[in-house]
């Protein structure tokens, strides 16, 4: 009987010296972030900063837009219509974090991008607060970090998270099985609304949907190897002339596009300037008319597969006339976001 005295109490210091590791309620969670950093977490996060504008949506999606207890002070504007949004305390902005009301407002997660994680991370965990990297701005990333995301929230989350996302997937199979018959691909030049000369290539966002589209970025080719630091060149008028891009799009921001726009006044003055331009005057896609304005959330953030949608139909409309985005987009608002479906978000539209 000794033996079985001693083994019983073997078993439960060994339980007694687990649980603290699993948290009061038996949650414990180690992930990989964006960053490839690992983060280890013992209870459910219930109080989230998120500093990245692209993480908002994604925490909407999830249903856990009530844990946000502060916001960026762009997103604040940018997504004024969700609710809750506005009546949030001010963190500063994603460059210039308040640190000292992120601290006040006792976060048990703070979600940023991969660019400012170390000196966040240095501010904030002193303080017993958890910083994670999940940019939420490359497509072929998304359905991770998202899954990640679930993960540190709970089982409720977690649940959103697996069905968002084969919602989101069945959309684009579809767009897919299109695109992949497409032998002559367009070739496309994009441009930032507010930076002329500045696009994306590789691992930029701006690659990746206008792939998923089935176009060719023509800025591709400046960093064939990849590299994480060269995905935003900036180019010259020269350089786009040559190339003759056949397409033209320009991802705009609020003054052009977005949910609170109720007209394309301010898209068409830009179009018409822009068709002026040294180095887009002379290019295929001006004298064919086609030269568009996007919104820079259906390109660079979570709703790049919805941007691709608008794109496939803008780039090939005789192949996608059945396509409707603007169905897709409604869906996306109406479900996910709880909010009734609005605003200009492509200009022209493709017939």
């Amino acid at each position: 009987m000794k033996w079985i005295n001693c083994a019983l109490a073997l078993v439960l210091c060994l339980s007694l010296a687990i649980l603290p590791a699993l948290g009061s309620d038996g949650f414990s969670k180690t992930i990989t972030d964006s960053a490839n950093r690992t983060l280890t977490i013992d209870k459910p996060a219930e109080r989230i900063v998120p500093i990245v504008a692209w993480s908002y949506e994604p925490l909407y999606i999830l249903g856990a837009q009530d844990k946000i207890v502060g916001v960026e002070k762009g997103s604040q504007v940018q997504y004024s219509y969700l609710s809750g949004i506005a009546d949030k305390p001010s963190i500063g902005t994603y460059k210039e974090p308040d640190y000292e009301k992120i601290i006040e407002l006792k976060p048990d997660l703070v979600i940023v991008q991969s660019k400012y994680v170390k000196q966040v991370d240095e501010k904030l965990s002193n303080h017993g607060i958890k910083v994670v990297c999940l940019p939420f701005n490359l497509q072929d990333k998304f359905d991770g970090e998202l899954s990640t995301l679930a993960e540190l929230l709970g089982t409720k989350e977690m649940a959103r998270a697996k069905e968002f996302i084969t919602w989101k997937n069945s959309t684009l199979d579809a767009l897919k099985s299109k695109v992949v018959g497409i032998n002559s691909k367009v070739r496309v030049y994009g441009e930032w609304s507010d930076t002329p000369w500045y696009t994306g290539s590789k691992l930029s966002g701006l690659d990746d949907v206008i792939a998923m589209a089935g176009g060719e970025n023509i800025a591709g080719v400046l960093n064939p190897e990849a590299n994480l630091s060269l995905r935003y060149p900036t180019v010259d008028a020269e350089w786009v002339l040559k190339e003759n891009p056949d397409v033209i799009i320009f991802p705009a921001f609020d003054y052009y596009t977005g949910y609170l726009q109720k007209d394309n006044v301010n898209s068409t003055k830009f179009i018409e300037e822009a068709k002026l331009r040294a180095g887009l005057n002379g290019t295929s896609a001006v004298k064919s008319n086609r030269i568009y304005v996007i919104d820079a959330y259906l390109i660079e953030a979570v709703r790049g597969f919805i941007g691709a949608q608008y794109l496939a139909k803008l780039f090939y409309p005789d192949q996608f006339k059945d396509l409707s985005p603007e169905d897709i987009h409604k869906e996306y608002f109406e479900k996910w976001m709880g909010v009734p479906y609005q605003g200009i978000w492509a200009y022209p539209q493709a017939s």
